[in-house]
């Protein structure tokens, strides 16, 4: 028989830039070795913004010793990295990155207006040492 450890009230929403409103569904921070080799799970739900000029997301900042994955439900997303990999991912598109000793990074929705709906787990590799990296699944954007 299963044994439900706990339970947990949904988390509030946060802003990840000014593209990304997520609840981290899991945290390393809420939850402790738990959760290992998970880190976080955020869900970013699909947001309606109003048509803009500026692009929306997260600008280059810096990641280490852990990876993410990745999994668009519905809108694009641009990476782009310190390591020179670019991807775009699309509805059904999905990207595994590996911070490795460093890196930089971006992500930004190319549309001015297009809601995005994604999944990102963060999880310890289970190697030292590991080089940056980046491997996408990209399905065609139409």
């Amino acid at each position: 028989m299963k044994h439900i450890e706990a339970v947990f009230e949904a988390p509030p929403r946060h802003w990840v830039g000014d593209g990304f409103p997520v609840r981290s569904i899991f945290s390393y921070q809420a939850h402790g070795s738990a959760i290992s080799p998970f880190l976080l799970l955020d869900y970013a739900a699909p947001t309606s913004f109003e048509a803009s000029s500026q692009r929306r997301g997260v600008g280059s900042h810096p990641h280490r010793g852990f990876e993410t994955v990745t999994y668009m439900i519905a809108g694009r997303m641009r990476h782009r990295d310190s390591a020179g990999n670019e991807g775009l991912l699309g509805p059904g598109s999905a990207q595994w990155m590996s911070a490795g000793s460093g890196i930089f990074h971006s992500e930004f929705n190319p549309s001015r207006q297009e809601a995005v709906h994604l999944l990102q787990i963060w999880m310890l590799p289970n190697r030292l040492g590991i080089r940056p990296g980046y491997e996408g699944k990209v399905v065609p954007v139409t």
